[in-house]
């Protein structure tokens, strides 16, 4: 029996009972519908991710002070409020790293006139705008004249210019931080998100600036651009601030050392148990539809009985029995698998499109390897799973198959 004949012969099979086959699919459908759907959440998500934390760049650590999983959780030395000053300048000194730029946050009003803004209020020193690949967009940057000179100036984001001035241009313009008044000299290029904050809502002060408005004698921050392995320059730093404030037990640190490259391994981490989950949670879809597929194909063997006789009467082999159910129980995961596919797409970009809405960054993405394993998956159930009955119904004798009533 040719394999065309046979193929037509298992497709019109399937055919011809629609509901009984769509029911048997579902479970097929589930199992790749979703691989498709979280796997393109997944890859969105980590687009997303990846996007929030680019602003570092690939040389950026970041100190930041506290014992909280973020920092800010509050300090451990007595008579310490923070990172001191002291520190900073300390670090300046490792030579594994270099461009430090300690930050300072603000906490007043920003105003224009009568208009208001809710922006955060950075001080820091110029190699901040180095460090995070900040460029205007109108006007300058503050410079070190600028600094050394507690000049009041000011560097705004471009949501924050658009909040007081409503597009005119705000270069030479007033606005007030509390109640000091600044001039703006620039508006910084759009930044976009990072760690799920608005980067564009900032207004940029320089760093002796911060310290006069706050009294200020600790950081909130510090930024530094590494120069070496990124392993070795953060041990560098974890070490010499422990030693250099007498923290013998690394479990008490007041401080955080973070960089992209630990960003992205714990990206990579949650990918991995993401795809983990994602697994199991098909491969039991799919176990369950290749059950389903198991039963509907043994109770159409008993159905079949009399045409299994017939076809071996008319000379069918017991491997042309068999490859005809095989195909058959794989054309249904096949299809099923398919179904799946479009429908996990269609529910990925939907998702996408909601989300949109409220998270710029997120884009409709889709993994075509997890798809084509899906599919792979799913076929290769049809086949374990209809091994049994094609074997069953080849074994079938062909006088007593004909007398089957």
């Amino acid at each position: 029996m040719r394999i065309v004949d046979t193929v037509s012969s298992a497709l019109k099979s399937i055919s011809t009972n629609g509901s009984r086959t769509l029911l048997t699919m579902l479970g097929i459908i589930i199992g790749v519908g979703s691989v498709t759907l979280m796997t393109g959440i997944g890859k969105s998500m980590e687009g997303v991710i990846l996007s929030q934390i680019s602003i570092l760049g690939p040389n950026n650590m970041v100190i930041f002070p506290g014992t909280g999983p973020e920092g800010g959780g509050g300090t451990q030395r007595a008579g310490f409020d923070s990172i001191s000053l002291s520190d900073v300048e300390a670090l300046s000194q490792l030579r594994t790293i270099t461009d430090i730029a300690p930050i300072i946050n603000v906490a007043e009003p920003v105003t224009a006139g009568r208009e208001t803004s809710d922006s955060q209020i950075v001080a820091s020193t110029p190699l901040y705008f180095v460090n995070y690949s900040i460029s205007p967009m109108q006007g300058r940057l503050f410079d070190e004249d600028d600094e050394r000179g507690a000049r009041r100036v000011a560097v705004i984001g471009s949501d924050t210019a658009n909040d007081l001035y409503f597009g005119q241009n705000p270069i030479n313009k007033k606005l007030k931080v509390g109640n000091t008044t600044f001039t703006v000299i620039g508006v910084a290029e759009p930044l976009g998100t990072a760690f799920f904050q608005n980067q564009d809502v900032k207004v940029y002060i320089p760093f002796s600036v911060g310290r006069e408005l706050t009294a200020q004698s600790y950081v909130s921050a510090v930024v530094f651009l590494r120069t070496v392995d990124a392993d070795l320059a953060q041990k560098d730093v974890e070490a010499f601030l422990r030693q250099r404030n007498g923290i013998t037990d690394p479990d008490d640190d007041d401080f955080l050392v973070r960089n992209s490259q630990q960003a992205e391994q714990i990206l990579g981490s949650v990918s991995i148990g993401l795809t983990a989950f994602i697994t199991f949670i098909a491969a039991i879809s799919l176990i369950v539809g290749g059950i389903g597929i198991m039963n509907i194909m043994l109770v159409a063997v008993t159905e079949r009985t009399r045409e299994i006789g017939l076809r071996k009467a008319l000379g069918a082999r017991r491997q042309d029995i068999s490859r005809q159910f095989i195909i058959e129980a794989i054309g249904i995961t096949f299809i099923g698998g398919v179904v799946g596919i479009f429908l996990g797409i269609f529910g990925s970009f939907f998702i996408a499109l909601v989300v949109q809405r409220f998270l710029d960054t997120y884009t409709f993405t889709l993994s075509i390897p997890a798809i084509i394993m899906a599919l792979a998956m799913a076929m290769c159930t049809g086949f374990m799973f209809g091994v049994y009955p094609a074997k069953k119904a080849s074994r079938l004798p062909a006088m007593e198959a004909l007398r089957y009533e």
